[in-house]
């Protein structure tokens, strides 16, 4: 059970905040709802949740904004709720310090696994000195990768690319956040150079680069890797 376990719904739609109360509440959540930004921000405070359910369409003020309110202060994880289901407003709310988004319509259990995965991420956030994933591990202190046991060599830029997604494992990068951490804020904004590491990564790391297993993009958005499989001590 998850009774321990805050979440706070920021959603004007009464029926969809019932909807998602009943279900989390069902598994064991502590759940605490909100209809207008102001009124969510205000319980972000008082309540100091787990996580927080956010909606972009808020009746009193856009989620973006309650959004950037909530990062000025607080570190509590934000699932982004929201119809709009353009790459622009994704690579904007994630930009913006968001650490994942649900397009409606969705389901209970796709809920439910956004919910867990990022709570597994908040236990995870002290770094592991090692990354694992199926065949693939990193020793970060060692500055080493092997596949089925086998050393992989990468480049300087190659092996900085890899390392930064596999220690936000689970987490979407947006194209531009990569580009400023590896290359640095005054790079052209053009993610040529950042596709063609990329693809050089996936050639030495994938069995079949075409259907990788490592490093996923999200069209129009950035990338990402699995989890870390390394158990936790």
């Amino acid at each position: 059970m998850n009774s321990d376990t805050g979440i706070l719904i920021i959603e004007d739609d009464r029926n969809l905040c019932s909807f998602m109360t009943t279900g989390l509440i069902d598994n064991g959540y502590h759940v605490t709802p909100a209809f207008t930004g102001s009124e969510g921000l205000r319980l972000a405070t008082s309540t100091n949740p787990d996580i927080i359910l956010l909606d972009l369409g808020l009746p009193d003020m856009d989620g973006f904004d309650t959004l950037k309110s909530l990062q000025g202060w607080s570190k509590t994880p934000v699932i982004v709720i929201s119809a709009r289901s353009g790459e622009e407003d994704k690579v904007r709310l994630l930009d913006a310090g968001a650490d994942d988004y649900l397009t409606k319509p969705f389901g209970l259990a796709e809920l439910m696994a956004r919910i867990r995965t990022r709570l597994r991420r908040n236990i995870s956030d002290t770094p592991s000195p090692v990354y694992r994933a199926l065949d693939l591990e990193i020793q970060f202190d060692k500055r080493r990768i092997f596949l089925c046991g086998e050393e992989i060599h990468l480049t300087q830029v190659e092996y900085r690319l890899l390392t930064l997604l596999a220690e936000n494992s689970g987490h979407v990068l947006t194209y531009e956040f990569i580009m400023n951490a590896i290359w640095g804020p005054y790079i052209e904004n053009d993610n040529r150079i950042l596709r063609v590491n990329m693809a050089n990564i996936r050639r030495k790391i994938e069995k079949d680069p075409s259907h990788p297993q490592y490093v996923f993009t999200e069209a129009g958005v950035g990338y990402r890797m699995p989890e870390n499989e390394t158990p936790k001590l």
